[in-house]
């Protein structure tokens, strides 16, 4: 049962409709301390991730390995693309944007919002690995605690954005319950020491995630994400192969 999928979309869109109700009251101020909050929460839960690693050569090399898989595809861009498609096609539902009193952002700039909301929301590292873990091992706590933090984030974007920000939840539960299904077939085939290193390069993807919303560092994390596609084989490999000679 895909529990954690769908706690998480109820999350964006109670957040949704909190935040286009509350309009402009929240300061600026508010917000960015908040999301300094959520950059370290991000962390924690990365760091937790990362204790449940069985190889460590295995983990670094399918981060850095995924990450230039993503770099020469441009998986940023396309998922950039893909947003601004789903953009489109949230905007037929709620119809155009239409300039009011309460919001002082220009079209670009709403335009651009909004794609950053459908990426972070529906392209997340944290979502992307909280969905297959909760698909192969019933472990709903990623997702949960990203809801958590989701909830407020979508409030936040929604006193600028107005309700269209609930309707993301829409191709976000859609993504993650493929992903979890995905997850679920491809676990009877799994090791504990694969899942502790797919486990373990999620925590990666959290603990870089944390750094880009607190502005320490940019990191790359679209890019990064093959890296969890990549992992499980190469930890099959090295528990199979390499440590049969290194032993």
């Amino acid at each position: 049962m895909p529990i954690g999928v769908i706690i998480n979309a109820l999350a964006v869109v109670i957040g949704g409709l909190l935040g286009n109700v509350a309009g402009q009251r929240l300061s600026d101020t508010f917000k960015e301390k908040l999301t300094t909050i959520f950059g370290a929460c991000a962390m924690t839960m990365g760091i937790g991730s990362m204790m449940k690693m069985q190889n460590m050569p295995v983990v670094i090399l399918a981060v850095i390995a995924g990450t230039i898989i993503g770099l020469n595809i441009r998986l940023d861009g396309k998922i950039t693309a893909g947003a601004r498609q789903l953009e489109k096609m949230i905007t037929k539902i709620t119809g155009p944007r239409t300039q009011d009193s309460d919001s002082d952002l220009s079209r670009s700039d709403y335009e651009s919002m909004l794609i950053t909301m459908i990426v972070l929301f529906c392209a997340s590292g944290t979502g992307i690995y909280g969905s297959m873990v909760s698909g192969m091992t019933g472990d709903h706590s990623i997702l949960i605690a990203k809801s958590i933090m989701d909830l407020p984030t979508s409030m936040l974007f929604a006193c600028e954005l107005g309700i269209i920000v609930s309707f993301i939840a829409i191709p976000q539960c859609l993504i993650f319950l493929c992903l979890f299904f995905m997850a679920n077939a491809i676990f009877p085939y799994c090791t504990p020491t694969m899942i502790g290193d797919f486990t373990a390069c999620g925590g990666v993807l959290l603990l870089a995630t944390g750094f880009r919303m607190i502005n320490v560092k940019q990191f790359p994390i679209a890019d990064m994400i093959p890296a969890m596609v990549v992992v499980m084989p190469i930890s099959a490999f090295w528990t199979s192969v390499v440590l049969q000679y290194v032993k």
